[in-house]
C-alpha cells in the first residue's frame, strides 16, 4: 500500500515538474506547476512518516525521497534569487532522476529503527546533510557550466558568485553534519570520532570544499582551477555518499544501515 501511494506521488510530482518545462511560459505557471510537485513530495512523506512511525531515512531509498524534494525546493530558490532558470531545470531534472531511480529500486519499507538510530540526533544528522548535498550538486552544475564556457571563451564571473552562494550554504549545512554525527556517536557508541570509512570520508568531502572555499579567497582572479576543484570535490562527496559502501572495510561499518532493504 505505501508502495502505490509513492507511484501516486511520483507521478504527481513527475508529471508537474515536466509540464512546468514544456507547456507554460509565463512564470507563475511554471511556478504553481513546480510548487504542486514538490508539495506532492512533501505529502508522501509525512505519510511515510506517519505510517512506519519512524522518520523515513534508514535507507538509501528513503534518503533519495528527501534529496528529490529538497533539491527542487532548492531549484526553486535559486531560480527566484538569480532568475537562472537551467538551474531550476537541472535540480527538477535531479530530482526527477531519483524518482526514477526508486522506482527501478521498490523498497520493503519496515517499521524496523535499528537502537543506534533510536537517537535525537538521528534526524538532525541525516537531514542537514541531505541539504547540503542538493546545494553541494548546484554548485556543481554552476562548475560543470562555468568550465563549458571558459573553453568556449564566453566565461563571466558572475557564475563563481552563484557557486560561492550555494557552496557557503552547502559547506555551513555539511559542518553542522559532522557535528550532529559527532553528538550522535558520542551518545550511540561512547566515541565522537572512531575513523569509521563513512566518517573519513566525510572529513574529507568536507576538506574538498574548504579547499575551494580557500581558493576562491585567496586567488578570487583563478576562475578556472576553482572551478575544477567544485568539481572534483563533488566526485569525493559522491563517493562518500555511495562509494563507501561497496568498500570492503566498510562491510562492518556502524553506517552501512543505510544499505538495508
Amino acid at each position: 500500500m505505501i508502495w502505490n501511494y509513492f507511484l501516486i506521488a511520483a507521478g504527481v510530482s513527475s508529471a508537474s515538474w515536466i509540464l512546468s518545462a514544456l507547456i507554460p511560459k509565463k512564470d507563475i505557471i511554471r511556478n504553481l506547476l513546480v510548487l504542486t510537485g514538490i508539495l506532492s513530495m512533501a505529502v508522501y512523506i509525512a505519510f511515510l512518516w506517519s505510517s512506519l512511525e519512524r522518520p523515513p531515512l534508514r535507507t538509501l531509498g528513503e534518503t533519495r525521497l528527501w534529496y528529490s524534494l529538497f533539491i527542487s525546493i532548492i531549484g526553486l530558490i535559486t531560480y527566484f534569487r538569480w532568475r537562472y532558470l537551467w538551474m531550476l531545470y537541472y535540480c527538477l531534472f535531479m530530482s526527477l532522476l531519483f524518482l526514477f531511480i526508486n522506482y527501478l529500486h521498490p523498497e520493503n519499507f519496515s517499521k524496523t529503527l535499528m537502537p543506534a538510530l533510536q537517537s535525537p540526533w538521528f534526524v538532525p544528522h541525516v537531514v542537514v546533510y541531505i541539504i547540503s548535498y542538493a546545494f553541494l550538486a548546484a554548485s556543481t552544475l554552476v562548475a560543470v557550466y562555468g568550465l563549458y564556457q571558459v573553453k568556449r571563451e564566453k566565461f563571466e564571473a558572475k557564475y563563481m558568485q552563484v557557486a560561492d552562494n550555494l557552496v557557503y550554504l552547502g559547506f555551513a549545512f555539511l559542518t553542522f553534519g559532522l557535528l550532529f554525527g559527532a553528538l550522535w556517536a558520542k551518545e550511540a557508541w561512547g566515541h565522537y570520532w572512531t575513523w569509521d570509512p563513512k566518517e573519513t570520508w566525510a572529513f574529507i568531502t568536507w576538506m574538498g570544499y574548504l579547499v575551494y572555499i580557500h581558493r576562491r579567497y585567496q586567488k578570487p582572479g583563478k576562475y578556472v582551477s576553482a572551478l575544477w576543484i567544485l568539481a572534483l570535490a563533488f566526485v569525493i562527496l559522491l563517493v562518500c555518499w555511495f562509494g563507501v559502501n561497496y568498500l570492503p572495510s566498510a562491510q562492518f561499518s556502524v553506517h552501512t544501515y543505510s544499505m538495508q532493504p
